[in-house]
């Protein structure tokens, strides 16, 4: 009797222990997943990451005209930025293809050989800060005659405002910036002529291409260093500008300094800093 009750009262507790078992429960001795617990981060499911922006590459070839126009991811990124080089894009496209069609109807009407027109154009990341996306390009194009001409552009992101803009939009005048940066420009780019030439520039010489030039008739591009702010300004010169055609393009860059900080607009200031 003695053996029979405890046998019995040992049937009835398993019986109650298994009629409280939590179907959900994790089995003894593991560990419950929670969210935000850092040892089970990993394991944590997570959303899918959203798609990257992917730049542009156009290219078409053929016997009338070669058009190419590219721009970069980081552009892509920017709908409305998007959306105005695309815009771009179909007008150069769309005049060329025009352009190349009546040129080639009047070299047969003339009865001279026709070389197909070509444009390209590529725009590269100058700098990617915070509020401001810089970007610059090189263009190409031939349209008849000795040979094609290349050039170059530039443009601004201004991210707060969510619109394009000319870096010289940010000076307070262009007589301003020229005042604070022609100086350095001269001396930089006889540096430049003269490593091409071979013999140093005299700009009272009065031979052609030895006179310094008007930086702020160029492309103007802003670059940054720090990858914060602006300390950098660069100038590109098309060939013809500052000499012949076989040296082709310069490119001058120059810091930032008190004088430039001076003649920026006063809401554009703080998107600069200026080099010791």
């Amino acid at each position: 009797m003695r053996y029979g009750g405890f046998l019995a009262v040992l049937a009835l507790a398993m019986t109650g222990c298994k009629g409280s078992e939590d179907p959900g429960a994790a089995p003894s001795g593991t560990r419950t997943f929670v969210a935000d617990d850092p040892e089970f981060a990993t394991e944590a499911p997570t959303e899918a990451p959203a798609p990257v922006a992917k730049g542009r590459a156009e290219k078409e070839e053929n016997a009338v005209y070669e058009f190419a126009y590219s721009y970069p991811d980081a552009a892509a990124a920017v709908p409305a930025l998007r959306t105005m080089l695309d815009g771009r894009l179909d007008a150069d496209k769309s005049d060329l293809v025009s352009s190349a069609r009546a040129g080639k109807a009047d070299a047969a009407k003339d009865g001279f050989p026709y070389h197909a027109y070509s444009r390209q154009t590529e725009w590269k990341v100058v700098t990617d800060l915070p509020d401001w996306l810089s970007l610059s390009s090189e263009h190409y194009e031939f349209s008849g005659g000795a040979h094609g001409m290349s050039g170059s552009d530039s443009l601004l992101w201004d991210r707060r405002a969510d619109t394009a803009r000319k870096p010289a939009d940010l000076f307070t005048g262009q007589d301003a910036l020229r005042a604070a940066i022609q100086a350095p420009f001269c001396d930089a780019l006889d540096k430049e002529r003269a490593k091409k030439r071979g013999e140093p520039v005299l700009r009272d010489s009065g031979q052609m291409f030895s006179e310094c030039i008007d930086p702020t008739a160029q492309t103007l591009i802003l670059g940054s260093a720090n990858r914060r702010t602006f300390d950098r300004i660069g100038v590109l010169v098309a060939p013809y500008e500052a000499g012949p055609y076989a040296e082709g393009s310069y490119e001058v860059t120059l810091p930032v300094t008190g004088k430039v900080m001076a003649a920026l607009k006063p809401q554009y200031r703080s998107s600069f800093s200026s080099q010791p």
